[in-house]
């Protein structure tokens, strides 16, 4: 499982939403439930929030996830020289395509609201 954010319990501890494949289908994992994802979803969501990678920023890999079809999606951190916490950003790399790069916070929020109305519309 790639984890792509961080949510505070009400009791205070951080539970982990992260990525999974299962199979030919990428989930979302909440709370250790996993949501399918429609086909598509991650890239039009990159495509939506992400851009390319500024070639100054100083951007160090965490964690890979290898998605079907042979993309992966990378969690890369970068700290600027005046942050005090480090921001986690998504990298998506499809063969043949510019790199695409977005908060991590943006998509796992934006993934978390697709996979709850796709369970929501094929129940």
């Amino acid at each position: 499982m790639l984890t792509v954010h961080e949510i505070t319990r009400d009791d205070g501890s951080l539970s982990p939403v992260g990525l999974r494949v299962e199979g030919e289908a990428l989930c979302i994992v909440e709370e250790d439930d996993g949501l399918p994802l429609p086909d598509g979803a991650l890239e039009s969501v990159m495509k939506r929030f992400g851009g390319p990678i500024d070639d100054r920023a100083r951007l160090h890999e965490v964690d890979a996830l290898a998605l079907p079809g042979g993309a992966a999606l990378k969690r890369m951190r970068h700290k600027g020289f005046y942050d005090v916490i480090a921001k986690d950003y998504l990298v998506l790399e499809v063969d043949g395509q510019e790199p695409l790069c977005a908060l991590a916070t943006t998509v796992a929020g934006a993934l978390s609201h697709v996979a709850h109305a796709y369970r929501r519309a094929t129940v």
